[in-house]
């Protein structure tokens, strides 16, 4: 026969239970604010280019073909496609692994500028990128501090989908 639990016993109890949904409670909103911040950098950063290429009515749009490259941009006359649209001699491209000397791009023009960035299925998968990676860093953060295996699971799976259809259709 077991004998009855000391009243003392059960007393002690209850102030650890409560410290440890505490403690779990705290894990929870500091990894669940992590992997927030993590993915609102993730849009702010494809952000900068993303409605431009995916709102294109109403926006100068063209093509460039390349004819000079530096260390971080390319450059090249514009042709423009759009009515309202203005022929420019040249106009610049971020350089990337996409982006070739001698190469013509179909492009939109960032407002007030000479800057011009990707367009098409290409250009909107680029723009999103940023939210690819922020994706797949968060789903660590997910597994790990919020101990949520499948929604990380399915946010490495998204982001890993935008990283591979990006890499292919560049």
């Amino acid at each position: 026969m077991i004998p009855a639990m000391p009243a003392a016993t059960a007393s002690r109890q209850a102030p650890r239970q409560a410290s440890a949904a505490a403690l779990r409670f705290g894990r929870v909103a500091a990894m669940g604010t992590v992997a927030a911040l993590i993915l609102i950098a993730g849009v702010w950063a494809s952000w900068r280019t993303a409605p431009y290429v995916m709102l294109t009515k109403g926006r100068e749009t063209g093509t460039i073909e390349v004819t000079r490259c530096g260390a971080d941009t390319c450059t090249g006359p514009y042709t423009p496609v759009s009515q309202g649209s203005t022929a420019r001699e040249r106009v610049v491209i971020d350089r990337t692994v996409a982006v070739k000397k001698g190469r013509r791009y179909t492009v939109v023009v960032m407002p007030g500028s000479d800057e011009v960035v990707r367009s098409g299925p290409a250009g909107i998968l680029y723009s999103w990128v940023p939210m690819g990676g922020a994706l797949l860093l968060a789903s660590v953060v997910v597994a790990g501090g919020l101990r949520r295996t499948r929604a990380a699971w399915v946010m490495a799976g998204t982001g890993i989908a935008l990283l591979t259809a990006a890499f292919v259709t560049i």
